[in-house]
């Protein structure tokens, strides 16, 4: 009888090990956790991070995982939720090319809290992180775009899966159990888009799936059984969230080292926004337009991502993260996006509010990506100013180096944890595979006497 998709997933992942890991997965994965943990450390502090932390401890149960930006410990389920909600809420938190998901929120989240909790070592978690990411997104290739169009959100809805496998390899889930422990995640996928507006909803998203990637992975070590037709089966995880899937994916060369591509965010907004912003600062540069004399501005967008982050009025910090007309016009007053220009009081700034107005958004799909964008802008003597950007900054094809990933990850962390913890903690990761408990790194990312 033929193997499912998820037996033949499970036997994949199963013999995971860091010594069959490519040097590129190894840097990838290395590369992410320093920016995840920066993140998270300043999302910690943000409302929705306190929040989460606070009920995260209101629960009560065995100090297991630690909380980051906090140092408190908790289960280990609660970190994961904890935790994911931190790494997302900043919105500067990884993404992938096609500008869907976010790997490390659901993935490290879990793998860090179950590794924490079992004592394993860096490279058991080098190794975890791995397969939750390439089995994320596996899935994410399987389902987009029709799971997105279909108003799921894929960090939450395929998260879950990649939060399984990694806590899965940590627990030492034998074959059977993760093909259970698959299941068991498919019977708790979810997350939704309607997340945009004045509320926190967007951050919460990758908590849960976290936090079940890491109920998942237990149960089936406990022994509970979960459907191994949980991906094709005629009621499965791809016909209920998709019109069209390529289950082909999941499954796509498994005998061959996979390639993880993974982007990360020099602005703290949403992804699809940063090829707007590198179009404003790119004129900003190159024409200093007097902004007081600009006359229009169109920002034309492939129909991919053109519905969605018009939002030319928002009216907190949430919904100006995810407005590209206000993203534009910051870019353009500050020459920066990073989180202080995402700040209430400088929503109602006259300059601000007559720049993303202004902004028209419209659709061409002859720009050769779904994140591209073409600005043009005119001013009132006639200047016209265009800037096309298909690859913003932080992408593969436009990278961030090790050296710009280490002085956002200081900015982000020295203000919480101080500059010799952050030091530390950086250090430590560049040598993760030293790391004889991943709980010693853990216990760093908390002020001093925390």
């Amino acid at each position: 009888m033929p193997k499912t998709i998820a037996e033949q997933l499970a036997s994949h992942f199963f013999k995971f090990n860091y010594d069959a890991l490519t040097p590129a997965t190894r840097t990838a994965v290395k590369r992410l956790l320093l920016d995840y943990l920066g993140v998270g450390v300043a999302g910690s502090q943000t409302g929705s991070g306190k929040v989460a932390r606070e009920f995260a401890t209101s629960t009560g149960g065995f100090e297991q995982a630690t909380l980051i930006g906090d140092g408190r410990r908790v289960p280990a389920m609660q970190a994961a939720l904890a935790n994911a909600i931190s790494s997302h809420s900043v919105e500067l938190d990884d993404i992938d090319v096609l500008a869907l998901f976010h790997f490390s929120p659901p993935v490290y989240s879990a793998a860090l809290a179950t590794a924490e909790q079992k004592g394993k070592d860096g490279r058991a978690l080098v190794t975890a992180l791995a397969a939750g990411c390439e089995m994320m997104e596996r899935l994410s290739k399987a389902a987009n775009n029709s799971l997105r169009n279909r108003a799921y959100h894929t960090t939450p809805t395929c998260g879950i899966f990649g939060a399984t496998i990694a806590s899965g390899l940590l627990l030492d889930n034998r074959e059977e159990q993760i093909v259970s422990s698959l299941g068991l995640a498919g019977a708790q996928s979810g997350g939704l888009m309607e997340m945009y507006g004045p509320s926190m909803q967007k951050r919460f998203n990758p908590g849960p799936a976290s936090r079940s990637g890491v109920t998942a992975a237990a149960m089936a070590n406990l022994g509970f059984t979960g459907a191994a037709t949980i991906f094709e089966g005629e009621r499965g995880w791809l016909a209920a969230f998709t019109d069209t899937s390529d289950a082909a994916q999941l499954t796509l060369d498994l005998d061959k080292p996979y390639q993880l591509d993974i982007e990360f965010k020099p602005y703290s907004c949403a992804r699809p926004i940063h090829n707007a912003i590198d179009c404003a600062l790119d004129i900003r540069k190159k024409h200093a337009p007097d902004l007081n004399r600009i006359k229009s501005m169109t920002m034309a967008r492939h129909s991919d991502w053109a519905l969605y982050h018009q939002n030319t009025q928002p009216q907190t910090y949430h919904e100006a993260q995810v407005s590209l007309p206000y993203s534009v016009a910051v870019a353009f007053t500050d020459g920066q996006a990073l989180f202080p220009q995402y700040n209430n009081a400088r929503l109602k700034e006259p300059m601000l509010i007559r720049l993303s107005e202004m902004l028209k958004i419209t659709v061409d799909d002859t720009l050769p990506r779904g994140v591209s964008c073409k600005l043009t802008v005119e001013m009132e003597d006639g200047a016209k100013y265009v800037s096309q950007v298909d690859y913003p900054k932080g992408s593969i094809q436009n990278s961030m180096s090790d050296d710009e990933l280490r002085i956002k990850f200081d900015s982000l962390t020295i203000p919480v944890i101080g500059a010799s913890r952050s030091a530390e903690a950086a250090d430590m990761v560049a040598n993760i595979e030293q790391c004889k408990d991943i709980g010693l790194l853990m216990r760093l990312l908390a002020p001093a006497g925390n």
